[in-house]
């Protein structure tokens, strides 16, 4: 038990080691958020609403916004 022990130390060691080398060589310039984020957001907007531009405008959808004068009872039947 005293060897599996030994060799489970020494595996979080050695990844303790690989981490610490990693973030130690890791530059601290922008990154991909940080470079593009504003750019992507704003591009990505600007898509959405001239989709939903041609939509509305383009496509000939009825909207029926509010039903409030196109439903007219149907007459009772006894």
């Amino acid at each position: 038990m005293f060897r599996f022990a030994k060799a489970a130390a020494n595996v979080a060691a050695c990844g303790t080691r690989q981490v610490s080398v990693r973030q130690n060589h890791h530059t601290n310039g922008p990154n991909f958020h940080s470079q593009y984020g504003n750019a992507l957001l704003i591009s990505g907007a600007l898509f959405c609403a001239g989709v939903w531009g041609y939509v509305v405008t383009q496509t000939g959808i009825t909207w029926n916004l509010s039903p409030i004068g196109k439903v007219t009872p149907k007459a009772w039947r006894e």
